[in-house]
């Protein structure tokens, strides 16, 4: 069994020093705890399975930095986790800490937690830097990767209000929002993603296997094609002979979207075209109005200052016409003003939102507001959604329906060609 060594201080502040031999590093922290003794270092012990392990690690690491510096970053880039694995992981949290847990016990249990999407490693940081004398805002800072700049300030709210607990609830009711969110998006898009992919697949075997059939009997025949026939058979060549024309001229295409997007006026004029797109439109600005209403109204809500929630908000929306909007704001707002007024002269945000954020700072309540508005928008965003998923399977269905029917009729129009002249 692997070996560590540790150094540990006693409650008179006494250091000591030993050997434990357990499974792991993590095993040899509750070790260390049950002796009643707060670790300072743990390492494996040299000459040990754990010291060979983590030699075996090491070389590893540097085999890898003979990779290109591209194709090391693909292999060792690490995902982000998901809104729903954050919220998962939050709720527990809070649930350890309203137990009554201190916070360096209920880190531990954390380590022992499945929690799909963050590591254990990420709670053992997290306590070996507050056990240091960190606060656990400033651990979650080092490591940005799991906790935003949104999930940082919040808990640094917290902290400071003593409502930690209460604050982990209210952010993991927030990112549970936003993935129930997510998966509307995604669910209003699987059917006509896949009635699309189905139909392409149809069409391309057509194309490419019966149609050529289908062809050599026409020939053999000797038969005149009908017009429509003719048009189908020119079509099969261009996409027989010269697909890989076709296949460079859509990869060139993508490229030089990529290229436009990845410049600053490029995607602005991107997210501005999706804003403003037939049946898509709609239901995109309620998205991201309804995340900025949602995640300004949670961070004010926690004791956030004004400007850090703004430029928060600002670094989360995705849209840059927003974006833009909101740091305008934010420069208008460190002038004295208010948010409704520069709100409005931006001409992005809708006048429901500009009319409840001056209700609510007439009132005192600006979080409040916001949280109506994004309960509006949301509400209305599911609507949307389901306005858009009705508009689109039909149109889904027309289409499959003219370019099948249209391969049918080419068909079948040379096979009665065919019959007529094997009469005549």
């Amino acid at each position: 069994m692997p070996q560590f060594s540790y150094k540990a201080r006693r409650r008179t502040g006494e250091v000591v020093e030993g050997v434990l031999e357990v499974a792991d590093r993590s095993a040899a922290l509750v070790q260390i705890e049950r002796l009643g003794l707060f670790p300072v270092a743990v390492d494996a012990a040299k000459g040990g399975q754990a010291h060979a392990a983590e030699r075996a690690d090491r070389q590893k690491r540097d085999w890898g930095a003979l990779l290109p510096p591209a194709l090391r970053e693909v292999l060792t880039r690490k995902r982000k986790p998901k809104l729903q694995e954050l919220s998962t992981f939050t709720q527990q949290l809070a649930n350890l800490l309203n137990s009554g847990m201190p916070l360096t016990v209920a880190l531990n249990s954390m380590t022992h937690l499945e929690t799909k999407g963050i590591p254990a490693e990420v709670s053992r940081n997290l306590k070996q830097d507050v056990m240091e004398g960190r606060s656990l805002s400033d651990s979650m800072a080092k490591q940005p990767r799991i906790f935003s700049d949104l999930y940082v300030n919040m808990v640094r709210a917290g902290e400071s209000s003593g409502a930690l607990v209460e604050v982990l609830r209210r952010m993991a009711d927030h990112f549970e929002r936003f993935a129930q969110v997510q998966s509307k998006f995604s669910s209003a898009l699987v059917y006509p993603a896949f009635v699309s992919v189905v139909g392409i697949a149809i069409m391309f075997f057509f194309m490419s296997y019966m149609l050529p059939k289908f062809l050599s009997i026409f020939e053999d025949m000797k038969v005149p094609l009908p017009m429509m026939t003719q048009l189908l058979v020119k079509i099969s060549h261009v996409f027989s002979r010269y697909w890989w024309l076709m296949l460079a001229l859509i990869i060139a295409a993508v490229i030089v979207f990529k290229r436009f997007q990845a410049t600053p006026e490029g995607r602005r004029r991107i997210d501005l075209w999706r804003m403003q797109a037939p049946i898509f439109g709609k239901a995109i600005k309620l998205n991201i109005f309804g995340q900025f209403a949602r995640t300004l109204s949670t961070l004010l809500e926690n004791g956030v200052p004004v400007l850090t929630a703004l430029k928060i908000t600002e670094q989360i929306i995705p849209n840059t016409v927003v974006k833009e909007a909101i740091a305008k704001t934010r420069e208008e707002v460190t002038d004295g003003k208010t948010i409704a007024q520069p709100l409005a002269r931006s001409k992005i945000f809708p006048q429901l939102m500009v009319d409840l954020v001056k209700i609510g700072e007439d009132t005192g309540d600006v979080p409040g507001a916001l949280k109506n508005v994004a309960d509006t928008y949301e509400n209305e965003l599911s609507i949307a959604l389901r306005v858009m998923t009705n508009m689109i399977e039909p149109v889904l269905i027309i289409v499959m329906a003219v370019g099948v029917g249209f391969l049918l009729l080419s068909v079948l129009s040379a096979m009665f060609a065919m019959t007529a002249n094997i009469a005549r």
